[in-house]
């Protein structure tokens, strides 16, 4: 709960300075880190809220788990495909920038976004027509715990979005690998390292050990299920500490590539931090 908390308040702070900053809507980068900020957030909420509630109630209603696990679903498989979007920004910035303003503009970068969020809505709304179809009416009025192996147990649906996962890791892998061959290569071409191509080519990387470690989220189920059957007395403990791995850590790593290493995001939103600070000190009055 506390890794939760200082992460909200500096995704929240994070957005805040976007907010209040008009030029930033206009830069596809910034929309687009922005709304990888706002989805880890949600994200992390999500699967906090349904590791207390396991903790607490063990069983909650069947229907509220659905929600609840559905949106998580779509967080989590929204994050890669933000990834390769974000790599692809880099890379025509960098190796076309006479056409960047004319290839990445506002307009198409929400309409990215919106194709992103419909992708990774696909495997979740999937599971749900075909527990509809496969179980009976009054499955979702049953108290379950919530877990999306419970939720959604049919087999097909396991090897269902073992496809997905195949795709959308190939898709994404791919398209980092690429971006940044072609980064290395233009940063060799330049005759002096330029500044601008050395910072892509990093952010980048990083994308790279952020996907890796997004990555897990799709290994980790069936190791999960594996070492809970084979130690059932240490369920919990199990799925925590794969929590701590695949869910809290690689939402660190959001912040820190454009929060804190982009030079004008960072300059405002310091500048944000100092005034909230200041504005929380209280001045006495003196009578003269």
């Amino acid at each position: 709960m506390m890794v939760w908390l200082a992460l909200s308040v500096i995704n929240g702070s994070m957005v805040h300075t976007f907010l209040q900053h008009r030029f930033f809507y206009e830069d596809p980068r910034y929309i687009m880190f922005i709304c990888m900020v706002i989805n880890d957030a949600l994200q992390l909420s999500l699967v906090t809220a349904l590791y207390v509630v396991s903790y607490i109630f063990r069983k909650i209603h069947a229907s509220i788990c659905c929600i609840l696990i559905m949106t998580a679903v779509l967080t989590t498989r929204s994050t890669p495909l933000i990834l390769a979007g974000m790599a692809v920004e880099r890379y025509i910035s960098i190796c076309f920038p006479l056409h960047y303003s004319h290839m990445c503009t506002s307009h198409r970068t929400f309409l990215l976004i919106g194709v992103i969020f419909l992708l990774a809505a696909t495997p979740p709304i999937t599971d749900l027509l075909i527990t509809v179809v496969k179980e009976p009416p009054h499955f979702f009025h049953s108290s379950i715990f919530c877990d999306h192996s419970l939720l959604f147990h049919d087999r097909s649906i396991y090897y269902k979005n073992c496809l997905f996962d195949v795709t959308y890791f190939s898709f994404v892998a791919l398209s980092l690998l690429y971006t940044y061959c072609k980064i290395m290569l233009a940063a060799r071409a330049a005759s002096m390292g330029l500044a601008s191509v050395n910072r892509a080519r990093k952010t980048v990387l990083l994308h790279g050990v952020q996907l890796l470690l997004c990555m897990l989220a799709f290994v980790v189920p069936s190791l999960q299920t594996a070492l809970i059957s084979l130690f059932p007395h240490l369920s919990l403990e199990i799925r925590y500490i794969f929590f701590l791995v695949v869910y809290v850590i690689p939402r660190f790593l959001s912040p820190m590539i454009y929060g804190f290493r982009d030079q004008k995001f960072r300059q405002y939103w310091a500048r944000y931090l100092v005034c909230r600070s200041s504005c929380t000190s209280r001045v006495k009055p003196v009578l003269i």
